[in-house]
């Protein structure tokens, strides 16, 4: 599955990881600036949240409230060691069956529940990204 979209057509991309969602934990790889906050942002509206989304860099986890439950939107950009996301729970958070949106999941690699959907986000120009499916 790949999808190229744009701010105006960022819908395809949210009701294609909709569909296509095996898993409760969803990570999204991409480059600084590719816009993984941004359409983690739109997935979380799409699901009925209401409060503003943002990007939990210094947090590490922000938690949000959606129609069918939380959601739990991680951001592991800043960590230094991989270990930390033991330390502040985020096996818990894995398995607690709500849904997970992971940014700079690669940090906590060896951490990762073994199931997830795994997508890329890449920049194709300034105001068009690719979505691909990793399986």
């Amino acid at each position: 599955m790949e999808i190229i979209f744009n701010k105006e057509t960022i819908d395809l991309a949210i009701q294609s990881i909709l569909e296509n969602k095996k898993h409760n934990v969803i990570r999204i790889d991409g480059s600084m600036g590719a816009g993984k906050t941004t359409l983690i942002s739109e997935l979380c509206k799409k699901l009925g949240v209401d409060e503003t989304t943002s990007s939990p860099t210094f947090s590490l986890v922000n938690s949000y409230q959606s129609n069918s439950g939380p959601i739990y939107h991680f951001d592991f950009y800043r960590l230094e060691d991989p270990d930390e996301a033991i330390d502040f729970g985020v096996e818990e958070y894995f398995e607690s069956g709500s849904l997970c949106l992971l940014e700079w999941a690669e940090v906590i690699k060896q951490h990762l529940p073994l199931e997830f959907d795994h997508y890329r986000l890449e920049v194709v120009n300034e105001t068009t990204r690719k979505l691909k499916q990793i399986i």
